[in-house]
């Protein structure tokens, strides 16, 4: 019997403006939204419909937002009685697919993400730390190179392995330099600059590491009760000390994107939903497996749809 994951987007599918339709047509939604603004004291609600822009953009306040987009829209589908046989997340998104998976409260992760972001921004000095995304070169390749340039004093790394071709690295600006100028050099068909604040997803994240460490001792994690694909192992977690643990190692290990996916497939799932802003985690899943199933929830229109056809297919 097929089988159905929701996966939850990272950093860079925010825009100002999402979940509008959503607070305007769902007592749900704007309790969620309310109490998201209660728990992190400031307007976050107002930020995510109104902007501006570069204050939504900051890492600290991005998280957040996109985690309660995220959460909300997981609501409103497990309300329909949608539910999925296994969720995962990219970067941030693996704290809205605990979310769901009821290992953390609304309240712990909203809190626990705005921590993460700010300990995030702290861990590097602005303009001493980026990452670079490379398209059309093979993984192990990559890695080698950026082996050559961290033993050369320059510590960069792989960061996403996002889809076959397509690649982040992530370290001090001199390393992502010279690994994006090696990998242009041995046949990377591009490499395109990231707009980031800091080198995420490599060992420079370790000092936020553990101090995320502290902020996830105060968080109630209970066990999973769908089963979660880690970032960083690529495997099925539901218990508390391996989530814990994994949500710390992600912060400076590579996320495991393309052998999630895989993962998931060898599972039985061969429909995806991406629930929340964005299309980037469906334009992913079809490079990895064009045979795949994929839907997004970001609104009323898609929440609508996608709930029709998957109830059809129960």
């Amino acid at each position: 019997m097929s089988k159905v994951a929701f996966v939850f987007p990272g950093q860079g599918s925010q825009e100002v403006g999402m979940g509008a339709d959503l607070i305007e047509s769902y007592s749900e939604a704007r309790e969620m939204f309310r109490a998201a603004d209660g728990y992190l004291d400031f307007q976050l609600t107002h930020l995510i419909l109104s902007g501006p822009s570069g204050e939504l953009t900051k890492t600290e306040n991005t998280q957040p937002a996109l985690l309660t987009v995220s959460a909300v829209l997981h609501a409103l589908l497990r309300n329909r009685g949608i539910k999925p046989d296994y969720v995962a997340g990219h970067s941030l998104g693996e704290y809205s697919a605990l979310y769901a998976a009821g290992v953390f409260s609304f309240e712990d992760a909203v809190q626990a993400v705005r921590k993460r972001g700010l300990l995030m921004e702290a861990a590097v000095p602005e303009g001493q730390g980026t990452m670079a995304a490379v398209l059309g070169m093979d993984a192990d390749q990559l890695t080698e190179i950026c082996a050559n340039v961290s033993q050369e004093g320059d510590p960069v790394q792989t960061a996403n392995i996002n889809c076959p071709g397509q690649i982040v690295i992530s370290g001090t600006v001199a390393g992502v330099k010279k690994a994006s100028e090696r990998a242009t050099e041995a046949g990377a068909r591009r490499v395109v600059p990231l707009s980031v604040s800091g080198p995420f997803h490599s060992s420079l994240m370790k000092p936020a590491a553990e101090k995320m460490r502290a902020v996830l001792d105060t968080c109630k994690i209970q066990n999973a009760v769908i089963p979660v694909i880690a970032n960083s192992s690529a495997q099925v977690e539901t218990g508390i000390d391996e989530i814990r643990e994994h949500l710390i190692e992600q912060l400076y290990s590579p996320v495991r994107w393309t052998e999630s996916v895989e993962r998931l497939v060898d599972l039985g799932v061969d429909t995806f939903v991406e629930v929340g802003p964005g299309k980037v985690l469906s334009g992913l899943i079809r490079k990895i497996n064009r045979k795949l199933t994929v839907y997004q929830v970001h609104d009323v229109p898609s929440l609508t749809d996608v709930s029709e056809k998957l109830k059809e297919r129960a």
